[in-house]
């Protein structure tokens, strides 16, 4: 295969996804199909066909390129709440809403691949999305002496992710800074301060 095919295939790639992500925006799981997908790409359903096995994986495929051509980044803030406040606030205002609205849309896709909500969610974050930003993030909290690494878990580290992806999910609008503050300080810092000092600071 020459380069310029090679570039041809990547340019067809990224256009079909972004036609697929357009087609869930404007007509949701229930109106997607390979062939509105192709139209709109201006290619045919054959060239879809054998690159996804079928609308449900084209559907995630079209998800996970959307996360992957947005993503969030947090510089040292030299404060774990502080840098905590600005990813969720990004995955908030940047991603939550639009992945809710698309994800409010996709019953059947739910049917159809005996999935939950959870279980996109966890494939999405974990293959493109949110983990490591998080994971950075607390690891400069542990050397700053804020964060004590034998209260976490992995469960409590996913936690303030899945409230306030929870919280954009059941309202579909911007979760409230108030709303972000107090699943920090009431819920996620005080199970992870090294201690009562550093839980103070912020």
């Amino acid at each position: 295969m020459t380069t310029n095919s090679r570039r041809r295939g990547a340019a067809l790639d990224e256009a079909i996804l972004e036609a697929a992500w357009a087609e869930l925006i404007d007509n949701g799981y229930a109106g997607f199909t390979l062939e509105g997908v192709a139209r709109r790409a201006g290619t045919s359903r054959p060239v879809l066909s054998r690159r996804w096995a079928g609308s449900a994986d084209l559907a995630v495929a079209a998800m996970r390129h959307y996360i992957a051509q947005n993503p969030i980044r947090v510089p040292d803030l030299g404060n774990v709440r502080a840098e905590l406040v600005r990813f969720l606030r990004e995955v908030s205002d940047r991603r939550a809403i639009t992945i809710a609205r698309v994800l409010f849309g996709m019953r059947d896709y739910f049917i159809e691949t005996s999935s939950s909500v959870a279980d996109l969610r966890k494939a999405l974050h974990e293959q493109l999305g949110t983990r490591p930003v998080i994971d950075d993030i607390l690891e400069r909290g542990i050397r700053r002496g804020e964060i004590d690494p034998r209260k976490l878990t992995a469960r409590r580290i996913a936690l303030p992710l899945e409230l306030v992806s929870h919280e954009a999910l059941m309202t579909l609008k911007p979760v409230p800074a108030a709303v972000i503050a107090e699943i920090l300080d009431t819920i996620f810092l005080p199970l992870v301060a090294a201690d009562r000092k550093a839980a103070a600071a912020w």
